[in-house]
């Protein structure tokens, strides 16, 4: 079923969701059971699943040189899809991302997730490898989310690559990210709308946003979104404080603002347990905040950690 559908069917009702990280490679299907299993009880009517690109290493050789080799950390998201389906019988939303991905593998990979029944992804354009300082499209891929976007709304009106098989039109219900704190590469907040905008015109029919922490961020993101002619559902992204450490790497990584009041609590905290304590309880509090200004779904950032999502699930659902 459709993203939309689901949220539709609620009939007003917030509705709960997480996403994951495919187990590094050499783990098994059974990692992904033991982050899902502890989440089962609170109905999730869909699970998404991320996908990283490629990154490199280099190996030295006999003679001194050294040989750049790409290589991937995770398992293929396709294949994890399938197997979350069979076994909890839900939906699964698989992330498309333009880095690592020739346009013909990014077809190849819809053409997949259409013959397995799944219905929903989330398209983004994903982060620049480690040793980049910038992202860099793959060779034959694409570099903008838009692109990726519009193979996908293309497949769905039977236009593929190389021929158009108008009795083989996918049809997927397109996700997009959203910035609250805005996207750390557009110039403004103006031109960030522009963008989103044009993917909803394109045809996203939902979107989920990065995390943070204030919900006014959140409150004044959908009326501008409204305001500017955006009008799908807007799903919050969210993700407890668990360390302390996160007070610098959040910020860092994700360009996001914590607010004083969160940071000075944390910073009180006598030790990492405390800290989890702080973070978890502020997390209920914005989620009851959150289903008061009729937030269609909480979805979670588990980062395949179900524990403190468990703890913030029981006190809201």
């Amino acid at each position: 079923m459709k993203i939309v559908d689901h949220i539709n069917n609620a009939k007003g009702k917030t509705l709960f969701s997480f996403e994951l990280l495919p187990p590094v490679k050499g783990k098994s299907i059974e990692e992904i059971y033991k982050a899902i299993d502890p989440l089962m009880e609170f109905n999730p009517p869909f699970i998404d699943v991320t996908y990283h690109r490629e990154d490199y290493i280099y190996k030295q050789h006999s003679n001194g040189l050294l040989e750049k080799v790409s290589y991937r950390k995770r398992p293929g998201t396709v294949a994890i899809c399938a197997a979350i389906m069979n076994r909890y019988k839900v939906d699964a939303v698989p992330h498309l991302i333009c880095g690592g991905f020739t346009k013909e593998e990014t077809e190849n990979a819809l053409i997949d997730l259409q013959f397995l029944g799944i219905d929903n992804v989330l398209v983004l354009r994903g982060d620049a490898r480690h040793a980049d300082s910038s992202f860099i499209p793959t060779p034959g891929g694409h570099a903008f989310a838009t692109d990726l976007l519009q193979q996908v709304t293309d497949m769905n009106s039977g236009k593929y690559l190389h021929e158009d098989h108008s009795a083989f039109k996918t049809d997927f219900c397109i996700g997009v990210a959203g910035y609250p704190e805005k996207h750390f590469e557009a110039p403004n907040l103006k031109t960030d709308f522009k963008y989103l905008k044009q993917k909803v015109d394109m045809g996203a029919e939902f979107i989920v946003t990065q995390m943070f922490f204030d919900n006014n961020k959140y409150v004044n993101f959908v009326q501008q979104c409204r305001e500017n002619g955006i009008n799908v559902p807007i799903i919050p992204g969210l993700k407890p404080i668990t360390s302390s450490k996160q007070l610098i790497s959040l910020p860092k990584v994700f360009h996001i603002d914590l607010p004083e009041e969160l940071t000075e609590a944390v910073q009180a905290c006598k030790d990492e347990k405390q800290v989890k304590e702080v973070g978890i309880e502020w997390m209920i509090q914005q989620c009851k905040e959150l289903i008061q200004v009729g937030a269609p779904v909480l979805h979670f950032y588990t980062m395949s950690n179900p524990e403190p999502t468990k703890k913030i699930a029981q006190a809201i659902f």
